[in-house]
């Protein structure tokens, strides 16, 4: 496998030249400094972009022309990285060894005919395909809570600090919704395609040269620009008190979810020490929050932690009855607090390097893993995956100690079931 980068001026390209896939992989990233308002518009039109084009006027027209290239998948997905808001249109296709000569160029070509030539009529999206596409963000925004969980990590995330990128809902939201028209959106597009930052990556078995003849043709970026937000958000003052907020929610089962802020975390500790904290934590398959939380105490029905690096951030989820709350909370608080005292097995640390050792193996089993990958090392400076393993086995228990000690439990949110089961 081979992979090589280059900064174009109006975008950055890596291709990722490798055999082992009978896909081509393409995926383009447009990203820029979120804004709160800005998020439902950046839904919408990601959306009705896939909706139609000018040469395509109705979706029966994409998937025919879809299918004639071999059953192209093109799909959207817009996330929040960090400080940004990252819109990625992603292509996959057969390689033309399976399928014709030229066959991924012209997918290339439908997929800047998407994102170049769109659906509009005097600078304005169509009025028709707009309220469908409003309709299916309206629907989607009134069942938020339909989905437990994720609803207790976003209200745990707004209670930590609406101020903070931490806090916003990459789902939209409704106010905004009702703002949108199809001249204002249009307005929005054209600003995307000027201002925001883009990356381009490609996977498959393709070179550097074949694929920036392709590009050159295909996808119409012209100005230059230059990134003056970091990626990485800034950490709020912690609180003295934690702050412990409950909501009732009609459901049988009580969704738990805790975040704990890191402070002033050096790099080496935010790549490594870390990392191995939230994978003995709650990150791995043999876990201390797994063992003693639900096997051991049988408090809980679920539970796990993830580390964000940009938000500097663990995060602990766990799903209960709520009799159990303050108990699960109490085991939880006690966990980090052992682990901060040094209180972990050398076999818990081996587990969890071997475990991360997995991760970083099966990194090229998939397309979008590998992209995952590339853009992490190039938002993040990250070392590439084959020098973190090395390194990753180096690091001691001294080092995991001294850098979970960093992670301060700040925020607790509890959605509270009301239902019986009997109900």
């Amino acid at each position: 496998m081979k992979s090589t980068r280059k900064d174009l001026g109006s975008y950055n390209l890596q291709v990722i030249e490798t055999k082992k896939f009978r896909t081509l992989t393409m995926r383009i990233d447009f990203h820029s400094p979120i804004q709160k308002n800005e998020i439902t518009k950046r839904n919408i039109l990601s959306d009705i972009l896939l909706q139609s084009t000018k040469e395509y006027p109705t979706k029966r027209d994409m998937i025919i022309a879809s299918e004639n290239l071999y059953a192209a998948d093109i799909y959207n997905h817009t996330q929040r990285v960090g400080n940004y808001i990252m819109t990625s249109f992603i292509l996959q296709v057969l390689d033309d060894k399976y399928t014709e000569k030229g066959n991924f160029e012209k997918a290339i070509e439908f997929l800047g005919k998407i994102l170049f030539d769109p659906d509009v009529e005097e600078n304005s999206f169509k009025e028709e395909k707009l309220s469908i596409v409003k309709k299916n963000c309206s629907v989607a925004l009134s069942s938020i809570k339909e989905d437990a969980g994720e609803y207790a990590f976003i209200r745990l995330k707004e209670a930590y600090g609406k101020e903070s990128p931490i806090s916003y809902r990459m789902m939209g939201y409704k106010e905004d919704l009702e703002e949108i028209t199809g001249k204002n959106l249009y307005e929005y597009y054209k600003k995307m395609l000027d201002q925001d930052f883009v990356d381009i990556y490609m996977v498959g078995d393709i070179s550097i040269d074949k694929a920036l003849s392709i590009l050159k043709k295909q996808m119409k970026f012209r100005k230059v620009k230059k990134k003056k937000v970091p990626y990485e958000v800034e950490q709020k003052p912690l609180r003295k008190k934690k702050l412990i907020a409950r909501e009732k929610i009609e459901n049988t089962q009580s969704k738990l979810a805790i975040a704990c802020p890191i402070k002033k975390a050096k790099d080496y500790e935010k790549n490594y020490p870390l990392v191995l904290a939230n994978i003995i934590l709650g990150g791995g398959v043999d876990s201390k929050l797994f063992r003693d939380v639900r096997e051991k105490k049988s408090l809980c029905y679920s539970i796990y932690s993830s580390y964000s690096k940009l938000d500097q951030m663990f995060f602990i989820a766990s799903g209960i009855d709520r009799e159990n709350y303050d108990k699960t909370v109490e085991e939880i608080t006690k966990i980090i607090e052992n682990m901060q005292k040094g209180k972990m097995t050398e076999k818990e640390i081996k587990v969890a390097k071997e475990f991360y050792q997995t991760s970083l193996t099966n990194i090229e089993e998939n397309p979008m893993s590998l992209i995952r990958e590339y853009l992490t090392q190039a938002l993040t400076g990250l070392e590439p995956y084959e020098e973190r393993a090395s390194k990753m086995n180096k690091v001691t228990k001294q080092q995991i100690v001294r850098a979970i000690k960093k992670v301060k439990m700040d925020t607790i949110y509890l959605l509270e079931g009301e239902k019986n089961e009997d109900n």
